[in-house]
């Protein structure tokens, strides 16, 4: 691409393509970072600058970028069948074979899959799998349902009122607020005054969560929506024993377990998915997008328990009057066996059991910098707290949006790192080595060092 049509494509993209998180003002000003080429963990932009991917797309290109097996099997795909209608009684071959897979996969006896077009979707698709579940057993008053603050369970109406991401939830979008409700973050670094230890943090909020169970009545919660590490809200590792204690709580009141393993699922952290090998919880429902595909093609997935199906399937008169058009999409569907395929043969999940402890303690080594309060997360899914007082714990005014400065510094360096006003967070592609990892954080570390700099010399920090 020649210097002057990337312009073309960058005035294109700012005059007409409307992003996800805009930024209106800004965005008006600056455009895009206009991408044409990624091989592995490493992209290129339209001018040839050519950048480690930090972020591994959106939490998502696990096997990394550009496999042409994965370009084979989706031709192949599309050649042989590229739609089949997914309604009622008709299916197609690929959508079949990954069915099995995922079951297999997938812990305990969730053996039943239902396709998405991503996790958005594959959350709204349990939201109407935990309604038509109640309804079913005669529990129809069971319609609440308990998530976290700083939760992220996607952009759709009832995935964003579940979301409890405050940057999100800003006022010129409405929410549903009557059957959803926020228990506190699981965020050590962020606990109330007094409480100085992980158990006690723990325990604290246990006990939240069982007095909200108590004030709304368990007769009236449906289910807990839970992420195994939270992601988006800031890759928020819960106090140890939290998850488990959680779904203890839920088999003693009766409300079904929902895990979303958007991110998590399929070797972020070294296991197909966590709930039950890291956290041992055993989910009713569990949701899965992302590194399904590797992102090469969108597709979500609700599995869910042969208990749950056995019951909404007792009234052979029921109907389960829900669907999408590209449920089971067999060429979505042939790109997620072909990327379980290479997970498998290439044994990625060693790598990032190998690899993954020293990403974490090569990041831990930024503490020293005066602006990084806290590193947090586990494996290939890593956060980066900026503060403006490590002592206090004090952010910057959201106004710097601290993240962003980093990040665009980074950016300059070859790097890519996710901001998030306060954060910056990676989720590297599975394929990420020792080599990448030194790569990664000498550089993130000259961005922060820049970025300090130029806080003193524009007055927004004293050092």
């Amino acid at each position: 691409m020649r210097s002057n049509s990337a312009k073309e494509v960058w005035e294109k993209d700012r005059r007409y393509f409307v992003h996800p998180y805009q930024h209106f003002a800004s965005f008006d000003k600056t455009g895009s970072l206009v991408m044409k080429k990624g091989e592995g963990c490493r992209i290129s932009d339209a001018e040839g600058n050519e950048y480690f991917d930090a972020v591994g797309g959106m939490w998502c290109t696990n096997i990394g970028l550009g496999r042409e097996e994965m370009a084979e099997a989706i031709a192949r795909q599309v050649v042989d069948l590229a739609y089949a209608n997914p309604f009622v009684d008709m299916t197609n071959v690929p959508a079949a074979e990954l069915s099995e897979k995922l079951a297999g996969l997938a812990p305990g006896d969730l053996n039943h899959v239902f396709y998405t077009g991503g996790g958005s979707t594959a959350n709204d698709m349990a939201f109407r799998l935990v309604q038509f579940y109640q309804a079913s057993r005669g529990t129809p008053d069971k319609k609440h349902i308990l998530s976290h603050h700083d939760s992220y369970h996607g952009g759709t109406y009832f995935a964003a009122s579940l979301s409890g991401k405050a940057g999100d939830r800003i006022p010129e979008f409405q929410f549903m607020t009557d059957i959803i409700h926020h228990l506190a973050s699981p965020n050590l670094y962020r606990a109330p005054e007094g409480i100085t230890t992980e158990g006690a943090f723990c325990d604290y909020l246990l006990q939240e969560m069982e007095n909200k169970i108590l004030e709304i009545g368990a007769d009236k919660i449906a289910a807990f929506w839970a992420e195994p590490i939270l992601g988006s809200g800031g890759v928020i590792v819960p106090p140890q024993g939290y998850n488990r204690r959680t779904f203890e709580l839920c088999q003693k009141y009766d409300i079904l377990y929902v895990a979303d393993e958007v991110v998590t699922g399929f070797g972020r952290l070294g296991h197909w998915f966590v709930s039950k090998d890291l956290f041992d919880v055993q989910p009713d429902i569990l949701v899965c997008a992302k590194g399904l595909t590797s992102g090469y093609l969108p597709l979500g997935a609700c599995i869910f328990s042969d208990r749950i199906y056995d019951l909404i399937s007792d009234d052979q008169d029921r109907c389960f009057a829900m669907g999408f058009t590209y449920s089971g999409h067999p060429v979505a569907c042939a790109a997620a066996l072909k990327n379980i395929e290479i997970m498998e043969r290439e044994k990625l999940f060693d790598n990032v059991k190998e690899v993954g402890p020293y990403f974490r303690d090569q990041l831990h080594t930024l503490l020293d910098l005066p602006i990084v309060g806290d590193i947090r997360g586990d494996m290939f899914m890593m956060c980066v707290v900026n503060v403006r007082d490590k002592e206090t714990k004090a952010f910057f005014s959201p106004e710097i949006d601290i993240g962003k400065w980093i990040s665009d510094r980074a950016e300059k360096l070859g790097l890519i790192v996710r901001p998030s006003v306060d954060l910056n967070i990676m989720s590297p592609p599975l394929t990420m080595t020792k080599s990448d990892v030194d790569f990664v954080v000498s550089r993130l570390r000259q961005a922060i060092e820049q970025t300090m700099v130029d806080l003193k010399r524009e007055g927004h920090w004293e050092g």
